[in-house]
């Protein structure tokens, strides 16, 4: 169990190490162009050599991608549902390229379709980005809060997809926040054994790869996504030790998605609770 943070790629994705190092990261999550769209900073032989060479630097061998955030698996649009497929299956060979383990992906909205009808639209956007992708990078799926009548706000929801996916090797990106948002009370240790055995019956072993370690502003079950830092927000402290403390999470990485510089409080934080254990 490692811990790090979401780090920023100004100038330069290669910078990405150097960041996760003056945060105190033991792995690192980045995106590998802007969240907000636009064309993707060409991945040339140079900067892959700045950037493996930063990481051997800073002794960091596992490193996460987020895709952008605009993505819509679900669409009903065929012409946008096509540029997230598109732009999905890019950041895969990019992710590939930069030797990412994980890559994971917010699914989309359903917005105006039937539910079901959405599910098979994700199901179909994902064998299209997967179909002959012969990369090392995993894609994770991420779960949701369940703003805006968002894919995957329950783990059966996402099981669901992943059941009805001709191609395998899909994965499962938990975040604490969205979970606690979405109906997962994990405020308490009996919350956390309870959220490890839900796990491990609706989804197969092995398919939850990576935790998103983030405190909530929202309320149980509000369906707001907001992030807080570990232990300082509504779920608190304790959710936090016990995930620790529990075997299940043991080879999990945890990243935390809050600004810097504060966030480097964040990663102590978790390490503290860890060697306390």
């Amino acid at each position: 169990m490692k811990f790090g943070a979401h780090v920023s790629i100004a100038g330069g994705i290669e910078n990405a190490p150097l960041r996760a190092r003056e945060l105190g990261c033991e792995c690192f999550q980045m995106f590998t162009r802007s969240p907000r769209g636009g064309r993707p900073p060409e991945l040339d032989e140079g900067l892959l050599e700045a950037f493996f060479r930063n990481c051997s630097e800073v002794a960091i061998s596992d490193y996460y991608v987020h895709t952008p955030y605009f993505i819509n698996l679900a669409s009903g649009k065929e012409d946008l549902r096509k540029k997230s497929v598109d732009l999905v299956r890019e950041e895969l060979e990019r992710s590939s390229a930069l030797g990412v383990k994980y890559m994971m992906t917010h699914i989309g909205s359903a917005k105006e379709m039937e539910r079901d009808v959405a599910i098979s639209n994700v199901v179909d956007s994902l064998s299209m980005v997967l179909r002959g992708y012969s990369g090392e990078t995993q894609l994770l799926l991420e779960n949701t809060a369940g703003q805006g009548h968002t894919i995957g706000v329950s783990f059966e929801e996402i099981s669901l997809i992943l059941e009805r996916m001709a191609h395998g090797g899909l994965g499962v990106c938990i975040d604490t926040a969205h979970m606690f948002a979405s109906g997962y009370d994990i405020r308490t240790s009996e919350g956390v054994k309870e959220l490890v055995e839900c796990i491990n019956t609706v989804f197969a072993p092995g398919t939850v790869r990576l935790v998103h370690a983030n405190d909530s502003k929202a309320g149980f079950n509000s369906h707001k996504d907001r992030h807080e830092h570990p232990g300082q927000g509504e779920i608190g402290i304790d959710c936090f030790r016990s995930m620790i403390e529990n075997p299940f999470f043991e080879n999990l990485d945890m990243i935390v998605e809050m600004p810097p510089p504060e966030v480097a409080k964040d990663v102590e934080f978790l390490k503290r609770l860890r060697d306390a254990g």
